[in-house]
């Protein structure tokens, strides 16, 4: 059984990347880049700066990047009434919780946003802590998030899993000696998220509820 379980929040609890991939294409379209939502979509979870000299290159980064963070943080807020978490993801944190695990939340997310996310997701009394983008200088697939929550939750990586959504969460988990429990629903296939060193693969978070007893997090 782990001690601790880590959960990154955008498309693992709450249903969030796809207005997150909305937001960045306003933003980019209004500074006079189009950028395919597709390629949006692949670089969501990598933290803003990174994304964004993945999206738009080391130049453009550097002469627009401060001013798109800015429009998708408006854009992404604006929408936030349509944030729901995914189907079953307070019970798991709560069912977890309540089993005496360690629960501690991993997001690239900055303060506005978060807070939209800690009242969508409502588990804050449960939580042992949660790292945001600010907490951290390197972002995700960079280990140090996943270390800021490892000292969050005051457990060692052998006792502790990591479920996320993107390639980019299971890259920095294992770089920190953590296992990753991936889920489907940030819109990465299963395939891509084994390939990258997911031990296992679930539907979403109900699922993974429901197969809690048999899976890594309490065998």
């Amino acid at each position: 059984m782990a001690t601790a379980v880590l959960f990154d929040v955008d498309g693992t609890l709450v249903d969030s990347n796809y207005l997150h991939v909305h937001a960045w294409r306003r933003a980019f379209h209004e500074l006079g880049r189009d950028v395919d939502s597709w390629r949006v979509h692949r670089a969501i979870g990598k933290g803003s700066g990174k994304l964004l000299r993945t999206l738009l290159g080391d130049d453009d980064t550097e002469r627009i990047g401060d001013r798109a963070k800015e429009l998708h943080s408006r854009y992404y807020l604006e929408t936030a009434g349509l944030l729901r978490p995914f189907d079953r993801a307070p019970e798991l944190v709560r069912e977890l919780a309540g089993r005496g695990v360690r629960v501690v939340l991993a997001t690239s997310a900055g303060p506005d946003e978060l807070e939209v996310l800690r009242k969508v997701l409502d588990v804050d009394d449960v939580v042992a802590g949660i790292v945001s983008g600010d907490d951290v200088e390197a972002t995700k697939p960079d280990p140090e998030p996943v270390y800021a929550a490892l000292d969050k939750a005051g457990t060692a990586p052998e006792e502790t899993v990591f479920v996320g959504d993107a390639v980019w969460d299971v890259q920095a988990a294992t770089k920190a000696g953590v296992r990753t429990v991936s889920v489907l629903s940030g819109g990465v296939g299963a395939a891509e998220l084994s390939d990258a060193g997911a031990v296992a693969v679930y539907d979403d978070a109900a699922a993974l509820l429901a197969g809690l007893g048999d899976s890594v997090l309490l065998g």
